[in-house]
């Protein structure tokens, strides 16, 4: 329920930052989760997930809490930061908490169900932040993030009282915990090849929503729309995301799994160079459909790799996708802001979909030889 979503790209820009700084700080904040990810993931497998949840919520309170307390590039770096350690250490091991909860329930199978209502749920909550976060926008853009506080303390309250399920824990876990890291990364990127596949693509698909994400609200400036209604559109969006993530596991059912992957790049790719071509209020359906396609592939995919990790190393494997993830938006991040404020967004919006066709064409290709109907 983040209330300075829908005003965040303006809360930079009034205290003095360019589109280019906004991509540095998070190309930054993803190189810090990139960097803890996998460790943090290991240490949710190892001394449980519970624990790395309030760990990550922790961190969580205190990036909201520099952020509202900050007035330029090292402030929000600093919060960007905190931010950064705080979502390694939840990345992974939620999904890992929900699918073994699952397990000792003997409701495995649920876990597409579940998951997508879990992001359903989320969006909803984020669709109603920004309706009040552009409301709060209106006292000052910094209101929201006072407002967040307390909603940063809510989810470390939950944290703590979350449960942790029985678990299948790595042997030695405690002891030779790099040699165990670097046994988990051999299992998922080399012996397990489908794994593999499923864990570049799922990165490939996070990445392109990630970027399209902190593309909107320069796109909403773009075509003049007034502030009061960013957080109104950006509501949309994520119900437009809700709907379909309530019902991804219908969807997933009807359509055989080749179909549905290819589906989801040709949806993402081809969403991406239409926004670029249409500059006017029509492009706004477009990122309407860009965010339907982003609420079918999150617990599609994530089922999809699920079925082929061991417990015992979940959260790890799951913590290895989002440091792709995040490696390959910081890599490109930076540089598609710079195009964007030195050529134009509209060409910073068509190298992205390029960048991600040819990437995930490469993946999907592959992917598809080693995935049965």
């Amino acid at each position: 329920m983040a209330l300075f979503m829908p005003v965040i790209w303006l809360f930079y820009e009034e205290n003095g930052l360019t589109i280019t700084d906004l991509f540095v700080i998070q190309a930054i904040y993803s190189v810090t989760i990139a960097l803890i990810e996998i460790p943090s993931g290991y240490v949710a497998d190892v001394l449980g997930r519970k624990n790395s949840l309030v760990i990550g919520t922790f961190f969580g309170f205190l990036g909201i809490l520099t952020y509202s307390l900050s007035y330029g590039f090292d402030g929000f770096l600093l919060a960007a930061l905190c931010l950064g350690i705080g979502q390694s250490f939840i990345s992974g091991s939620d999904t890992a908490l929900m699918y073994d909860s699952l397990v000792e329930l003997n409701r495995r199978n649920d876990f597409i169900k579940l998951e997508g209502r879990t992001i359903s749920m989320g969006n909803f909550a984020e669709a109603i932040a920004f309706v009040i976060g552009g409301f709060l926008a209106e006292i000052s853009l910094r209101t929201p993030f006072y407002y967040q506080l307390g909603i940063a303390l809510v989810g470390f309250i939950t944290a703590l009282a979350l449960i942790e399920p029985e678990i299948h824990r790595l042997e030695d876990g405690k002891s030779k915990p790099w040699k165990n890291i670097k046994n988990i990364i051999h299992f998922s990127m080399i012996e397990n090849k489908i794994l593999r596949a499923y864990i570049f693509y799922s990165a490939i698909v996070g990445a392109a929503t990630l970027t399209m994400a902190w593309f909107a609200q320069p796109y909403f400036e773009a075509l003049d729309i007034e502030v009061v209604y960013f957080g109104l559109i950006g509501a949309g969006l994520n119900l437009a995301v809700a709907i379909p993530a309530f019902f991804a596991h219908e969807i997933e059912r009807k359509i055989n799994t080749k179909t549905l992957l290819s589906l989801i790049l040709l949806l993402i790719g081809a969403c991406y160079l239409t926004v670029a071509y249409i500059n006017s209020l029509w492009g706004l359906l477009i990122l309407l459909l860009f965010y339907l396609t982003r609420g079918v592939a999150t617990p599609v995919l994530r089922d999809y790799m699920n079925r082929h990790i061991p417990s015992n190393m979940r959260a790890t494997v799951m913590s290895i996708r989002s440091f792709i993830i995040r490696i390959f938006f910081a890599s490109t991040s930076p540089f598609l802001g710079y195009v964007a404020d030195l050529y134009s967004l509209q060409y910073a919006l068509y190298l992205s979909g390029a960048l991600f066709l040819f990437f995930g064409f490469i993946i999907l290709t592959y992917l598809l030889s080693q995935v049965e109907i």
